[in-house]
């Protein structure tokens, strides 16, 4: 019998990529801008690892687009993230598609601070759900980026080319991180909803004592629970409140110990453990940071 499970393609090249799309070989080894209105994706492997960066900017998107597990099928307008080594995959449904692809290996950075800095960049590990919708004028500045690229790479290769061509991602980029704050911001319904729904997971699981068998509550598990990635919960988290998943995380903590100190004979080895540290010499470390005082001083203090 058959195995249902495909083996996932692995990408290594730009030329590659052009191969399978029936293109001409590429100006640049480790760089490429692909017009999506004049290729056919559905050319591309259903699912595939790729080594490069992608950067998709959709105009008009006809069908549903593999993204991680699950498809993307915003209209317009929008950016499509992904790093070196995450599944992606074709399109189905296709009838035409406009945008554009700018694809680069992780070489073509190197000896510049973006190679550095792009790893910062939590966007590019974020979800099917959490892709950048843009407003006409901000749609209007990223097609000026894209156009800049590509004429870079189509018609002015020399020893400048590469210089230009990162400073012009930097910019994108830089702009990706204020449009996605924009759009912390303009959601203001939903991400209000957000932090009641965490404010009453962390309740739950500490008022449920999960912490005894689970431990100390974690960002995976919160996002998990949320149906966000890690990174785009912490991201939206820091721009609506000034403090990232794992500091609410934290701020949670120490109110629950708090109370416990001040309304239990606990000892403080028996409060670290309810609050799910396996040493408890972590609870207190991570205590005197917050509060400045231990939690023996506390106790005291509040007595």
């Amino acid at each position: 019998m058959k195995s249902e499970t495909l083996a996932i393609r692995k990408l290594e090249s730009i030329s590659e990529i052009h191969r399978m799309l029936g293109l001409p070989g590429s100006v640049h080894p480790l760089i490429t801008l692909l017009d999506q209105g004049q290729i056919d994706m559905r050319r591309l492997p259903t699912s595939y690892v790729a080594c490069f960066y992608k950067i998709s900017f959709i105009t008009k998107l006809a069908g549903k687009f593999r993204y991680g597990q699950g498809y993307y099928d915003f209209n317009e307008g929008s950016l499509l993230f992904t790093a070196p080594n995450q599944v992606v995959g074709g399109v189905d449904g296709y009838t035409g598609n406009e945008g554009y692809s700018l694809i680069f290996h992780p070489d073509f950075l190197q000896g510049f601070p973006l190679a550095r800095k792009i790893k910062n960049c939590g966007f590019f590990s974020y979800a099917i759900n959490e892709a950048l919708h843009l407003s006409e004028q901000e749609r209007l500045t990223m097609l000026s980026i894209y156009n800049i690229i590509r004429e870079e790479i189509n018609s002015r290769i020399d020893d400048f080319s590469q210089e230009v061509i990162i400073s012009q991602i930097e910019l994108l980029l830089s702009y990706a991180k204020r449009f996605y704050k924009r759009q912390f911001l303009t959601r203001q319904s939903v991400n209000s909803d957000l932090l009641q729904q965490m404010e009453k997971l962390l309740d739950d699981y500490f008022g449920e004592e999960q912490p005894i068998q689970n431990g100390v509550p974690t960002v995976q598990y919160l996002a998990r629970q949320l149906n966000y990635t890690p990174n785009y919960l912490s991201d939206m988290l820091r721009s609506l409140t000034g403090l990232n998943a794992q500091q609410h995380i934290h701020q949670k903590l120490i109110e629950r110990s708090k109370e416990l100190l001040s309304t239990t004979n606990l000892s403080v080895s028996e409060v670290a453990y309810k609050l799910g540290f396996e040493h408890p010499q972590s609870f207190s470390r991570l205590f005197k940071i917050k509060t400045e005082v231990s939690p023996a001083q506390f106790r005291s203090i509040f007595n």
